[in-house]
């Protein structure tokens, strides 16, 4: 064979080969994803991020790994040391490491599997020993045992999980339902403690309108006490002035006949008056003079 037909029948091959996997020397990856190729059942060790890659083996076969952040929630029946079930729902903010997703799809599979062979498990797993922690089960219901689990699971999740591929970012109790007898018991005490409180702000009120009572009372009665001084001062003036005109009096008799006459003489110049004049002397005294009625 010539050099010639050699060099032709390379050539054909090189077209047959374009032809056939020229596609397959671009790989495109979408965005949210890694691409991690096999050869012949082999997985590349190479993740490929989202984007153009080219040139690639066409002999790979692609698989695209979604790396997103992602949510699950998940309903567990959390056992407490006095042997009581809680139901607990929990939510689980995890993503794919993309250096590791190669090593991820060899040993678990792709995201569904990985979430529920390993995820789901771990975290039933590891909720329901750290229930056995809590002494009893209302206790679940205190904020300081939830934020404690919370941040236990989270340590422990990462611990146990991100070497396997999947990074945990968030761990949220979203709600507790206590067994219903514990439940019933909780509500009694709570209604119990509300009417103990209404209780208590009745008696408030009624402390404070007697306080309030008992402060006018002494107002008025503080008042009362300012107006009897008053009345009091006004009635010792008056017996002052009545004791020093007695006094007066006494000192001086014509002074009454003074002021009889002064009397006497303020009534006769009234044109509506009568004057009497009686005998005082006479058992049966009779008016010696009518002044004020008109002449005759």
């Amino acid at each position: 064979m010539t050099k010639s037909n050699i060099t032709i029948i390379i050539v054909v091959v090189l077209v047959a080969l374009v032809a056939m996997f020229g596609s397959r020397f671009v790989k495109t990856v979408p965005a949210g994803h890694v691409g991690v190729a096999t050869l012949f059942g082999e997985v590349v060790e190479r993740p490929y991020d989202s984007g153009l890659h080219f040139p690639v083996n066409p002999l790979y076969e692609w698989v695209s790994y979604d790396i997103r952040e992602d949510t699950i929630t998940q309903q567990a029946n959390v056992p407490s040391q006095d042997q009581l079930q809680t139901t607990i729902d929990i939510s689980v903010r995890f993503s794919i490491k993309e250096e590791l997703t190669p090593d991820t799809y060899q040993n678990f599979g792709l995201k569904p599997q990985l979430v529920e062979k390993q995820l789901i498990p771990s975290l039933r797993s590891t909720l329901r020993e750290m229930g056995k922690t809590i002494p009893n089960a209302e206790d679940f219901f205190q904020e300081e045992t939830q934020t404690m689990l919370q941040r236990n699971l989270i340590s422990s999740l990462r611990k146990d999980l991100e070497p396997k591929g999947l990074s945990i970012d968030r761990v949220l109790i979203r709600s507790i339902e206590l067994p219903p007898f514990i439940t019933k018991a909780i509500e009694s005490k709570k209604e119990r403690e509300q009417e103990v409180q209404k209780q208590k702000a009745e008696l408030e009120r009624f402390r404070t309108e007697q306080q309030q009572k008992i402060a006018q009372a002494e107002a008025e009665r503080e008042a009362a006490e300012e107006q009897a001084q008053k009345v009091k001062v006004l009635a010792d003036a008056r017996a002052y002035e009545i004791r020093q005109l007695n006094d007066a009096i006494a000192e001086n008799p014509a002074y009454i006949q003074l002021q009889a006459l002064d009397a006497l003489k303020n009534i006769s110049q009234d044109p509506a008056s009568k004057v009497y004049f009686l005998n005082g002397e006479s058992p049966q005294p009779l008016p010696l003079m009518n002044m004020g009625e008109p002449l005759k």
